[in-house]
């Protein structure tokens, strides 16, 4: 059983969000809160296993909340997967998110069944963006607003191979193209993706990107 907190500010979108995800089996809303400040104190009551969180509310902002879940403040043992919802698909806060590690974003205005498949999909794991959609995002948001590069110690830790590959998902390539590109064998390429991931304390491929640029081992217009 999947289940969820869902955070919003409007009463009307949290009535309806729980509607729908309670209408299947595998999912339960086990509460609801209505600013990120609320959000952050139940998710860590609750232990929901996925939040969705709406990007902009008072009292704490949708990216504040899920930077205080997530990043340091984060509550040892519990590792919440958050969905952000957005009314705008080219949001601000988008690459923040991503950076203190939201699985994806969601439109509020999307179907039902996206919905849905979007909970289950962070609720498994996965990054509901893929690395090539979060690479344009990065690039785009970098060029309009050059960040210093951090992290490039970090990069100390790994391999030659390793910095290689994570170069190459950063790239937004996958993990069959990686192995094609370095002649070496798909599992082997996802070992060395699960190791990188673990190294560098990132949850996903999505952090990856964004790691990648900021490390500088990838620059905008890279290919």
């Amino acid at each position: 059983m999947i289940r969820i907190l869902v955070v919003d500010d409007q009463s009307m979108i949290r009535v309806g969000i729980r509607a729908i995800l309670e209408s299947q089996d595998d999912m339960t809303v086990v509460g609801e809160a209505e600013n990120g400040r609320a959000g952050v104190d139940k998710t860590r009551s609750l232990r929901p296993d996925v939040v969705l969180m709406d990007v902009r509310m008072p009292v704490l902002d949708g990216l504040a909340a899920t930077g205080a879940l997530l990043g340091p403040e984060r509550v040892e043992g519990h590792h919440p997967r958050v969905l952000m919802l957005t009314t705008f698909d080219l949001d601000d806060y988008i690459y923040e998110a991503l950076r203190v590690g939201a699985s994806g974003f969601l439109l509020k205005d999307s179907e039902p069944d996206e919905l849905l498949q979007a909970v289950r999909v962070v609720a498994g794991g996965e990054a509901l963006l893929s690395p090539s959609v979060t690479r344009r995002l990065i690039e785009n948001f970098v060029a309009a607003r050059p960040r210093p590069t951090t992290g490039s110690t970090q990069l100390n830790g790994l391999t030659d191979r390793e910095r290689e590959v994570l170069r190459l998902v950063a790239l937004g390539r996958s993990n069959a193209e990686i192995a094609a590109e370095l002649f070496i064998a798909e599992q082997t390429t996802k070992t060395h993706v699960s190791r990188i991931l673990a190294k560098l304390g990132l949850r996903d491929r999505v952090q990856a990107v964004v790691f990648g640029y900021e490390s500088g081992l990838v620059v905008p217009g890279s290919r």
